[in-house]
C-alpha cells in the first residue's frame, strides 16, 4: 500500500498538511510506493519528470528517494 507524504518543492523536505494548505503551489503531495528511488516529480503537476527537467526547474521539482 502506498503512503501519502507532503514535501516542499524548493528544499525537498517533508512538510505538514497545514503547510500544503498555506502554500499549494510550492508543495507536492505524493503517493510513495515502496520501490520509489532516484526519480523526480514536478511540484506543479505531480508528474514524473526527467533529471534534465528537474535541473532546469529546481524550485518546482522534488527528488524522491
Amino acid at each position: 500500500m502506498a503512503k501519502s507524504v507532503h514535501r516542499s518543492a524548493s528544499t525537498g523536505h517533508f512538510v505538514k498538511a497545514s503547510t500544503v494548505a498555506r502554500h499549494p503551489g510550492k508543495t507536492i503531495t505524493q503517493s510513495v510506493p515502496s520501490h520509489s528511488s532516484g526519480q523526480y516529480r514536478s511540484a506543479i503537476s505531480g508528474k514524473y519528470i526527467s533529471k534534465a527537467s528537474a535541473a532546469r526547474h529546481t524550485g518546482k521539482s522534488v527528488r524522491e528517494g
